[in-house]
């Protein structure tokens, strides 16, 4: 089934207590792009600015899988820009600096020869360009949505309308207990999937894994135990993607498959920590991801 997401394409530079990075190729529909073409091609919307380095879309077509038709360069404008900085635990970091650029203005039109696409996710970005995005696509069957806590804050009328229209959710535990104002993750999940009447959330919990709500009932899925953790940015992009990319090529929506589509998430977002950027994702392949994937399943193993 045709996947297509839109979110942002973005220059990051990062900080981590051990190294850095300047200027390197990020964005929420980026990383979402590159793991989700793994398992499924996916069709890309977004723009970028006149600045968007030549090597960095270079880069983006190292993945086949991602189709380019959507991607906008705008003249007179500029890319999305963001810096920051990780605490030695590397779960926590700080925003230094943000440059909306292109997020500011209007979202890139939708390509005629994508409207048909019935698996849609929409990346982090303002509530009402994902809502705009979202109408694009009559034919969806499983629309799904990433958050973060600046709309839960600040736009929270229109976040509420998105959420009342799509199929899923996927955030981290700190953005459930803003949203619900309830510490206890499981409650906070439960709560979101029935007021907003979801077909599923998933609570994204960095280290400690995922937390599955589902109108079929809940699970659990640890996160692969990664040696060595470089940069974490992206890495809940890709666990999205991941899913997604699985769910749409098996074109299934139940409790069984999302439950075998995080282990997918869980195991592409490991790869994508070893290094900083898309780097460690452009060194793999699917027989390494085929790989991790069995170790996982025996990490896991209580029967």
């Amino acid at each position: 089934m045709p996947l297509v997401v839109t979110g942002s394409i973005g220059i990051d530079t990062i900080h981590t207590p051990s190294s850095s990075a300047a200027e390197v190729l990020g964005g929420s529909c980026t990383y979402f792009a590159a793991a989700a073409s793994f398992f499924h091609p996916v069709r890309l919307v977004a723009a970028v600015g006149e600045d968007f380095d030549p090597r960095f879309l270079e880069t983006i077509r190292t993945f086949p899988g991602v189709d380019l038709q959507g991607l906008e360069t705008r003249r007179g404008s500029e890319t999305f820009r963001w810096t920051g900085r990780y605490h030695h635990n590397m779960n926590d970091r700080d925003t230094l600096e943000v440059d909306l650029g292109v997020l500011g203005e209007a979202p890139p039109p939708v390509p005629e020869s994508f409207r048909d696409s019935q698996f849609v996710f929409l990346a982090n970005a303002f509530p009402k360009n994902q809502m705009q995005f979202l109408e694009s696509f009559p034919k969806r069957r499983l629309a799904v949505a990433d958050t973060m806590d600046l709309w839960i804050s600040t736009e929270r009328e229109a976040l509420n309308e998105l959420l009342d229209r799509i199929d899923g959710l996927v955030l981290n535990d700190s953005e459930a207990e803003m949203l619900t104002e309830m510490s206890n993750p499981v409650k906070a999940a439960l709560t979101i999937r029935e007021r907003y009447n979801l077909k599923f959330v998933v609570l994204k919990k960095g280290e400690h894994g995922c937390l599955l709500a589902h109108e079929e009932g809940m699970a659990v899925l640890p996160a692969y135990p990664v040696e060595s953790v470089v940069d974490p940015t992206g890495a809940g992009d890709c666990f999205a993607g991941g899913m997604m990319g699985y769910l749409a090529s098996i074109n299934r929506t139940d409790f069984s498959s999302i439950q075998h589509a995080l282990t997918h998430g869980t195991v592409i977002s490991s790869f994508t920590v070893e290094a900083f950027s898309l780097e460690r994702l452009r060194q793999i392949g699917i027989a390494d991801i085929h790989r991790r994937m069995i170790q996982f399943a025996r990490a896991v193993r209580v029967v």
